[in-house]
């Protein structure tokens, strides 16, 4: 019986792989925001990543896991490379690649027929517009806020500002269920199920996430000051769309507030797809020139190149058992469909730059 496991493990390890391929199709499949879908689109892709949750993961088991699930697999490979993938050059590229293995796997493992939706939070700035935004609907969006929880006093580090909630979601697709989370919080791998949390910031999203932060993200001349101002510093007040979309949903005690667990928040797919959305309107400013233009450090923060270069086009994409390994190169065009890249989709609309 083990070994009949074992092969059976192997062979949907291989077929993963397998379709993970980027030649399997030749038309891009469109992107749209989440308000514009219909109630069936959305309801269809809430239950592709409910089913997603389902799935057994591929990731090779260990004492005492908390790698359950196909989604898991993708939250373990973002927690095993936080410090590699963040405030480097490759942040960008990496997290393009992660989000297209995640549509894939929706589409090719749960029968999902649909695009990876996006949220563009700039429709839901200023701040008294936030917690009434379309995705945290209860019935046809994410669900909202969690009940609000003291800050820790004990907590070295300071809560963020603005913060309402922290408690587990009160509604929607994943309120009431005691194990949607089985990994961290932070870099925690072994089993620990949890509500799903969220603790709403909208201070902080109305800072960072309305339209004149995103315009002077593309106003950026070049790919290493555009990738600088997207991520931002590492404090609440050097922070940039990236972090406007981590905190004002995650808070301090979310989930998508963690830098090592937030996918493990569905949100997460949908902030990083409108944050790829911004990267390719700036690209397509000037795409010719942009679909090779890229640079930043290699190793975390090391934007002065102290102990490492600057990545290239070569550089190579891992996000562990859901798909190949890819390079840069291969990630530059989103339209690329096989033949100048591992993508194939598109954005319905991109952001222009005004004035």
């Amino acid at each position: 019986m083990q070994i009949i496991q074992k092969t059976w493990a192997l062979a949907a390890l291989l077929s993963v792989l397998v379709s993970a391929r980027p030649h399997q199709q030749q038309t891009p499949i469109v992107r749209r925001e989440w308000r514009t879908l219909s109630k069936h689109e959305k309801s269809s892709y809430l239950c592709a990543v409910k089913c997603i949750m389902r799935k057994p993961a591929l990731t090779p088991p260990f004492d005492n896991s908390g790698v359950i699930s196909r989604y898991d697999d993708l939250v373990y490979t973002h927690i095993q490379q936080t410090f590699s993938i963040h405030y480097t050059g490759h942040f960008l590229a990496w997290h393009r690649y992660y989000l297209a293995v995640y549509e894939r796997m929706l589409r090719d493992e749960c029968g999902y027929k649909g695009a990876q939706p996006y949220w563009d939070w700039t429709l839901d700035t200023p701040a008294d517009k936030w917690a009434s935004s379309p995705v945290f609907d209860p019935v046809t969006g994410f669900g909202g806020n969690g009940e609000f929880v003291e800050s820790d006093p004990a907590n070295p580090f300071p809560p963020v500002p603005g913060r309402t909630g922290g408690g587990c979601v009160k509604d929607g697709p994943f309120a009431g269920v005691s194990d949607v989370v089985h990994l961290g919080p932070q870099d925690s791998v072994t089993y620990n199920p949890q509500c799903l949390k969220r603790d709403f910031s909208p201070y902080f999203a109305g800072r960072y996430l309305a339209m004149n932060q995103t315009q002077l993200t593309l106003a950026a001349p070049d790919f290493g000051s555009f990738d600088r101002v997207v991520e931002g510093g590492p404090s609440f007040d050097a922070s940039g769309i990236h972090g406007g979309g981590h905190y004002g949903v995650g808070g301090t005690y979310g989930q998508i507030g963690d830098l090592y667990t937030s996918p493990a928040d569905p949100i997460f797919y949908l902030h990083h797809a409108n944050l790829d959305r911004v990267w390719w309107s700036w690209q397509k400013l000037n795409l010719e020139a942009r679909l090779t233009d890229i640079s930043g450090p290699i190793l975390l923060m090391d934007y002065d190149n102290l102990k490492g270069g600057n990545v290239t086009l070569d550089f190579p994409l891992s996000v562990g058992v859901s798909a190949v390994n890819v390079t840069i190169g291969d990630v530059m065009n989103i339209a690329g469909c096989g033949q100048n890249g591992a993508l194939c989709y598109e954005y319905d609309k991109v952001y222009t730059l005004q004035g």
